[in-house]
């Protein structure tokens, strides 16, 4: 696979397939290759651009014969233009009719495996498209659900886990009521501690502290009468993640987790069970954890992070004056 290709090479790719030295179908092959290969690892918003033409090319030249390369053209287009940086809906909503298009064909002609895949990638764009009102998120759910019926804990661990997360943190961006928030809450929740009775530290270290970083996230904010008892879960969750995450080795995702860390700690007291003193003590933490976490962030130019971040070590300063 080619890691990144210039716009000078994808008009070669061009010119080769107008050759007459191979065959319908090993052209239709090539284009989707190098599609494959600059949306794999693309180095700018170009590289995913020469990879919507290879595809369109490749969808082209795909007659009555081809139905299924050219429903696999029309899936990796959808991916190439989901993973395009745009504020706007346009891309997505392209996308969004590339899978629906390709899909039937793919549940006809090929392996189960594949069009699992596309479901997972139009499960994605559903959820991306709910904040412009041109989805459901019910829709989301109802297409991840589709891929696990293939991507099992057994088989397929690592996309089982991504979509656990991606099931859950649709359950948590639900609207709705109280009531109907407190059950969605509650059901990523679960979703999240499901996943984890499958995926461990051990054989998938990098799924497991994702599940486990927003397993806290879910815990610290769920609506309950024991919160002390959420937070408390919620750093154990944490502690977990960390076992993977450190500074040298993934340190955004580190940073991410300590921050998370961090906010649980500035609402937990010291000592659960004497509320009433207060906690200097996790505050002190938390101020370091934040500041550590912003460090990171700032060296790696995550400005939003950075900045959500030093607002609060303000918050934390302003808390530790306080209860001094």
């Amino acid at each position: 696979m080619i890691p990144s290709i210039t716009d000078s090479t994808v008009k070669a790719a061009l010119a080769a397939i107008a050759s007459e030295s191979a065959t319908t179908q090993e052209k239709i092959q090539m284009l989707i290759e190098l599609a494959q290969g600059l949306q794999k690892k693309p180095k700018t918003a170009q590289d995913l651009w020469n990879a919507v033409e290879l595809y369109q090319q490749a969808k082209k030249i795909c007659d009555a014969d081809y139905p299924l390369w050219k429903a696999r053209s029309q899936a990796g287009m959808a991916g190439a233009l989901r993973s395009i940086p745009d504020v706007g809906a346009e891309l997505l909503v392209q996308a969004k009719t590339g899978y629906e298009e390709a899909l039937p064909v793919l549940q006809q002609l090929a392996a189960p495996a594949e069009v699992a895949e596309a479901q997972m990638n139009l499960g994605l764009v559903l959820q991306s498209l709910v904040p412009f009102s041109l989805a459901k998120i019910t829709d989301s759910i109802a297409a991840y659900h589709e891929a696990m019926r293939v991507f099992t804990s057994q088989d397929y661990p690592q996309e089982y886990a991504i979509l656990s997360n991606n099931i859950a943190i649709a359950y948590l961006s639900m609207s709705g009521g109280a009531e109907q928030k407190n059950l969605c809450e509650g059901l990523a929740v679960q979703t999240f501690e499901a996943a984890l009775q499958q995926i461990n530290l051990i054989n998938h270290p990098k799924e497991y502290a994702m599940l486990q970083n927003n397993l806290g996230n879910a815990l610290q904010y769920l609506p309950s009468s024991h919160p002390v008892e959420n937070n408390l879960q919620a750093i154990a969750a944490y502690n977990e993640a960390l076992k993977v995450r450190n500074a040298q080795d993934t340190p955004l995702e580190y940073a991410n987790t300590i921050a998370n860390k961090a906010n649980a700690l500035f609402n937990l007291p010291d000592d659960p069970e004497k509320p009433e003193l207060g906690n200097p003590k996790n505050l002190l933490q938390a101020r370091n954890y934040y500041q550590e976490a912003w460090e990171i962030f700032s060296q790696h130019q995550q400005i939003e992070q950075a900045a959500a971040v030093a607002q609060a070590l303000q918050d934390v300063a302003a808390e530790i004056r306080v209860s001094i």
